[in-house]
């Protein structure tokens, strides 16, 4: 079939709830992807950070298809011989004593929150029902109704309520909004150490800091979400690291599987983590044999082929690259590692659907933000390759 034949059945059947670029990925390879007719792409989008290893890695491959061929899944009823050393392993990395693994990324916010209603209520004296939890401008957590009843993106919500009560919104980048806000009702603030789908929005330097501070004095949890931005995305193995700041919570997702299969995690010490009881919470896929060794690999390669260094130093280059490119209609570069946005003063779409023409595939995101974040194996010469057609395409105008 042609792509537009793929398109069409795409659109025919499916509900219309992304507006891709026309291009239809048949088969991808480290950092490149091939379309149906052959044509090749540098990925600068990584399934939304999910490929961080890059396309079909052939580790966590060998990894999945040793796994598939002994079992998938066994449900929580009983114990696998994957979940415990995946555990392991993803706490002894990022320093947490607990981990709880879930499926996507918006299960994991949904657990963290549920983690620290319980925790509010538990330890520290939160009257029932009256939890709070602080959340940011701009954020995005994903889209099931509770997550969306704390986004500032008025379309995320119309037509979904009633919407789920107990959140309260600030400015995101200040913390002294933040100390106004909390109430002794306040259980947790939860916040993107660098906001991806609201357009790589970097807060100013010693936000998080600041932050983790305030929440320590007020008895509030520090929750990080850092689907997007943890695992070397940043340069760092959680972009909270950067500013040597610990959360009492963290959420992971996305490259935790390398992209091969959905898994994600909430990570915290005993006295969050530890308040559960079997039955307050579940899933039948979470922690599944398939997942956890498909996690442990994609864990192993981060570390074994040193790609948070890697990404922080091609981050650099990539960005110092996009900020000398000269044009008035390029308002600003911005990002950390390999997560960066060049915002625009119009609309951001029509250059991400001439640079798929120019074999570079990346998204817009909110409106005017080109997004760019390929995977962390990325080298100079495929950048220089990259800038080659970034550069007139940006350079240009295209409106």
């Amino acid at each position: 079939m042609k792509p537009q034949d793929y398109i069409t059945l795409d659109e025919t059947y499916a509900a219309h709830t992304y507006h891709p670029i026309e291009v239809v990925i048949e088969r991808g390879e480290g950092v490149w992807v091939y379309d149906v007719e052959g044509k090749k792409y540098l990925d600068c989008l990584s399934a939304y950070s999910a490929v961080n290893q890059g396309h079909c890695h052939p580790r966590i491959l060998e990894a999945a298809t040793a796994q598939m061929h002994r079992v998938t899944l066994t449900s929580r009823a009983f114990f696998n011989d994957q979940m415990g050393p995946f555990m392991k392993e993803l706490c002894e990395l990022t320093g947490y004593e607990m981990a709880l693994p879930m499926n996507t990324g918006a299960e994991a916010v949904e657990t963290a929150i549920k983690a620290a209603r319980k925790w509010g209520y538990q330890m520290k004296g939160v009257p029932d029902n009256q939890a709070e939890i602080i959340v940011c401008e701009g954020n995005f957590a994903g889209r099931t109704t509770t997550l969306i009843s704390f986004s500032s993106e008025p379309q995320y919500r119309e037509d979904f309520g009633p919407l789920t009560p107990g959140f309260k919104t600030v400015p995101y980048g200040d913390a002294d909004e933040l100390e106004e806000a909390i109430t002794p009702n306040t259980v947790a603030f939860l916040v993107e150490p660098i906001q991806g789908e609201g357009g790589v929005n970097v807060p100013p330097p010693g936000y998080l800091k600041r932050v983790s501070e305030i929440c320590a004095a007020h008895n509030v949890l520090f929750i990080a979400d850092e689907i997007q931005t943890g695992l070397g995305r940043t340069g760092a193995i959680l972009c909270c690291d950067h500013e040597g700041v610990r959360p009492d919570v963290v959420t992971l997702g996305k490259a935790l599987s390398g992209g091969f299969y959905p898994v994600s995690a909430v990570l915290a010490d005993r006295k969050v983590l530890g308040l559960f009881r079997p039955g307050d919470h579940g899933s039948t896929f979470g922690g599944n044999p398939l997942g956890s060794a498909i996690a442990r690999a994609a864990l192993d390669v981060l570390v074994d082929e040193g790609l948070i260094d890697h990404s922080r130093e091609m981050g650099a280059y990539f960005k110092g690259r996009l900020e000398r490119l000269e044009g008035d209609h390029i308002k600003e570069v911005r990002g950390k590692g390999l997560l960066i946005g060049v915002e625009l003063d119009r609309r951001a779409r029509p250059y991400c659907d001439a640079l798929q023409e120019r074999g570079i595939l990346c998204k817009d995101t909110h409106g005017t933000v080109v997004r760019f974040a390929p995977p962390l194996i990325i080298t100079k010469d495929e950048i220089d390759w990259a800038m080659e057609r970034i550069g007139p395409v940006l350079m240009n105008g295209h409106s």
